[in-house]
C-alpha cells in the first residue's frame, strides 16, 4: 500500500516562501513512469492542480502559478517537495500530494497566509 504524508508549517507569512514536503513510503518517487503531483483546495473553491515531478525528476506547473512554483525531489529520502514564492492570503488552502496514476493522496496540511 501506498502512503504520503504531507508536512511543513501550518502558519506562513504573506510574501514568505511556503514550502511543503511528501514523503512516500510503499513506492519509490523513482518509479516508471509515475508521476507525483501537488494539489490544493482553498477555502470555497475547488481543486487546483498546481504541479508534478515525474519518475525522471522533469517538473510542469500550472501556468497560473508557474512563476511562484518550484517542485523538487530528495530521491534518497523518497520524498518531493513544494515551494511556493510571495505568498498571499489567497493562498491559503489545504495542501494535498498524490500519484494520480496509483490513486493514492495524502490527506492533506491546512496551510494559512496571514500576518
Amino acid at each position: 500500500q501506498v502512503q504520503l504524508q504531507e508536512s511543513g508549517p501550518g502558519l506562513v507569512k504573506p510574501s514568505q516562501t511556503l514550502s511543503l514536503t511528501c514523503s512516500v513510503s510503499g513506492a519509490s518517487i523513482t518509479t516508471s513512469y509515475y508521476c507525483w503531483s501537488w494539489i490544493r483546495q482553498s477555502p470555497g473553491k475547488g481543486l487546483e492542480w498546481m504541479g508534478v515531478i515525474a519518475y525522471d525528476g522533469s517538473t510542469d506547473y500550472s501556468p497560473a502559478l508557474k512563476s511562484r512554483t518550484s517542485i523538487s525531489r530528495d530521491t534518497s529520502k523518497n520524498q518531493f517537495s513544494l515551494q511556493l514564492s510571495s505568498v498571499t492570503p489567497e493562498d491559503t488552502a489545504v495542501y494535498y500530494c498524490n500519484v494520480p496514476a496509483l490513486r493514492y493522496s495524502g490527506q492533506g496540511t491546512q496551510v494559512a497566509v496571514s500576518s
